[in-house]
Parts: structure tokens; sequence; C-alpha cells
């Protein structure tokens, strides 16, 4: 079947003023999970075109605060939100958060951070994965205890190794992979629920 880029999920994103398909991924999982609550601290990584935001801004409400991080700049503008255009890795985190003044410790980390993809599915997978892990480096350093995580992965060889990395920091890891998510795709999210701290 011929790849469509305008399905359901992209219509129905449209008709609700989101800027992509993928915040249903995020809706999926917070029913599921029942993650974003008034009042929360979230840290938004890979966040552009900003559905993701949009969705965890009207959750947290006005008494919460998203810090979000994008190599593209992101044109919404949210009343909770602060966007930063820019790499994670090139950032000094904790000036940021005290610049923006969202300090942390964060509620809840959420990573949608996917490579440039290449068709070459070992590459793929292996890119991923490394953003995968520099979310989690993220999440183990900002994370409160009892926090949780939301990461998204290519599918791959090094799945269970990376389960097993995140069953270490956290009561209990979940996968899902949403509804919303196009047959042809590898991508699946772990979530982790309950960060145990840094021991």
């Amino acid at each position: 079947m011929a790849y469509n880029r305008k399905d359901f999920f992209f219509k129905e994103a449209k008709k609700q003023n989101f800027a992509a398909r993928s915040v249903f991924k995020l809706e999926e999982i917070d029913q599921r999970f029942h993650l974003l609550k008034t009042g929360m601290k979230v840290l938004d990584l890979g966040a552009a075109p900003g559905s993701w935001s949009q969705y965890t801004s009207k959750k947290v409400g006005s008494a919460g605060r998203v810090l979000a991080i994008d190599l593209q700049k992101v044109g919404l503008k949210l009343p909770n939100v602060v966007f930063i255009c820019g790499d994670l890795r090139d950032q000094n985190l904790e000036a940021l958060f005290t610049e923006k003044q969202i300090p942390p410790p964060f509620d809840l980390v959420l990573s949608d951070m996917a490579p440039k993809t290449t068709g070459i599915k070992f590459t793929d997978q292996a890119r991923s994965l490394e953003l995968c892990e520099l979310a989690f480096a993220t999440a183990c350093r900002f994370l409160r205890p009892g926090g949780h995580f939301i990461v998204k992965l290519f599918h791959g060889g090094e799945f269970e190794n990376f389960r097993t990395e995140l069953r270490k920091a956290f009561d209990k890891v979940e996968v899902l992979r949403p509804k919303s998510t196009r047959k042809e795709s590898k991508e699946v999210f772990l979530i982790g629920l309950g960060y145990k701290g840094e021991s």
C-alpha cells in the first residue's frame, strides 16, 4: 500500500490545531499511564514541530512549565512553554535552566528525538539508540525521584540491552507501539515509571 502522508491522524491533527500527527502517540501513552498532571514541570527533547509541547502545555496548565529543545526552531507560542533552538549535546543545561527560570528537577522527561534516516536499517537503528542514550542520560541527571521518562526508539538488536538499562533506573518499564504509528515504522516507545534516583 502506498505511503499516505495525509492519513486519518494527519487530518485529525490539523482539525484539532496540533502541529503534527505525532501528538496522538503521546496522547495514547498518557491515557494509558496517566503521566501528565496539572502543575508539572516537563522537559521535552526533540520538540519540533511542537505537537508534544502543545499537548503537554494543555495538560500541565498555567501552573505547569515546559522546557522544549530541538535542533529546529519551533514557531509556536505557548504561555507555559519555553522553546530552545539548539543541539542538546552542546547546551550547558544547568545554565539554561537557570536562565529560563525552570530549575530542575523535572517531573517528566519526554524524548521524541529521531535521527535523519538514511534508509539503511542498521545505521538508522544505531543513530536512534545514540539519541535514546542521550535522552536517558539527561533524564537521569534532571528527573526527580519518582518522575517518569518517555523515549522513542527504532526497534533493533540493541532494544533488550537498552530496556535492561532503563529497568535499573526505574521501578517499571513499559513498551508501547501507539495505534497512530505508521505501519512501515520501526519505532516503539519505552516508558520508564518511577525514577529511582541516582544511587
